[in-house]
């Protein structure tokens, strides 16, 4: 008889909720953290997550407020918070056995970069810097083009687990795996964690150039395509500058496959938050980027693509690289230029790089 893997899973988001549907249904034994009390009752109680919604999770997953408990004896754990709070909930579970012993196997499914004292810097770099030292090299990031609502419905799903750490990269690949969703091992650990972080900066703009397409004449399918493309270019450009191993990455599911389902997708919220900039005049409320990063919440869901933007604007200085979509992005978000001016002025930009 297969051994019965134990998963701790953290954040009850649709993200989180979802993979957690797909691993109970494979057999798995399954907890989830919620930071919100009526969603882990909803969970337990009705197999249900407003985040999710108008699906049914299959029965036995069960949902837990406590950071520790829902990291109790896990062979695996997976972290699918924002990244704004990816670092204290990490925090929260450095004394339970399993991690000081370095017994979990540990995952990352967040989208974005970790703002620190020494930088902006990869999510894995920073975990690892908290993690006990088994943990360095070892850590597996999971990426790929998966919006949640599909994944919980059993479409057909692509990702990638990369790792330092090839065989901890197939251990996720065999944890994850099912006829819905295939997984690809990967080593470009950078290459896949800036991938997709920075398709959510590109989708900002895309859903600002998709808003725009309503009301003007002058943008098109074909406008659209040339953002698209001129958006991978940058993420392949920040992806070299940070150490990406393998160039490949950016042509694979991880890099132009996320980007394309992002930007495109109806469920994207990055795409959805750059809609509302044009159509719902989100950012009047907000004075600058860093006032609507720590208010980010407040929109009811979390544009990832807003802290990636202040992030990678900080990582295109450092670095003195050309990103003329990610850094207008950035003034719109500061407040410092139009969204429909600086629109124009990025893709005129894309011609001189």
């Amino acid at each position: 008889m297969e051994h019965v893997l134990k998963v701790g899973i953290f954040g009850a988001g649709a993200w989180g909720t979802a993979i957690a549907k797909v691993l109970k249904e494979k057999g798995n034994d399954v907890d989830i953290w919620s930071f919100e009390e009526e969603v882990k009752d909803d969970i337990n109680n009705n197999h249900r997550n407003k985040y999710l919604s108008g699906v049914t999770l299959p029965d036995g997953i069960r949902a837990f407020t406590s950071p520790e408990e829902a990291a109790h004896s896990k062979d695996f754990l997976l972290f699918v918070v924002p990244s704004l709070f990816i670092l204290d909930t990490v925090k929260k579970i450095l004394n339970v056995a399993n991690v000081r012993e370095g017994k979990a196997l540990i995952g990352v499914f967040t989208k974005g970069f970790i703002e620190t004292d020494k930088g902006v810097r990869l999510l894995t770099d920073v975990l690892e810097s908290y993690l006990p030292g088994f943990y360095t090299g070892n850590l597996v990031y999971i990426s790929g083009p998966s919006h949640a609502e599909e994944v919980a419905r059993g479409k057909l799903t692509g990702l990638i687990s990369a790792s330092r750490n090839g065989k901890n990269a197939i251990k996720f690949r065999k944890l994850l795996s099912s006829d819905k969703l295939i997984v690809f091992p990967s080593l470009d650990v950078t290459g896949v964690q800036v991938s997709a972080a920075l398709k959510n900066v590109i989708a900002i703009a895309f859903g600002i150039l998709d808003a725009l397409k309503e009301f003007s004449d002058n943008f098109g399918d074909n406008t659209e395509s040339l953002l698209l493309a001129a958006g991978l270019n940058e993420i392949q450009i920040l992806g070299q500058a940070l150490g990406s191993t393998h160039p490949e990455t950016f042509t694979s599911i991880a890099g132009v496959g996320d980007l394309d389902v992002t930007c495109r997708s109806k469920y994207g919220r990055n795409r959805r938050f750059g809609r509302e900039i044009i159509l719902d005049n989100v950012l009047k409320g907000f004075k600058n980027i860093t006032d609507l990063v720590s208010r980010l919440p407040e929109l009811g869901y979390i544009p990832e693509g807003a802290v990636a933007t202040r992030c990678a604007h900080k990582l295109s200085i450092r670095y003195k690289l050309g990103m003329p979509i990610t850094n207008g992005i950035y003034r719109i978000l500061n407040r410092e230029q139009e969204p429909v001016d600086e629109l124009k002025k990025i893709l005129s930009r894309l011609s001189k790089v």
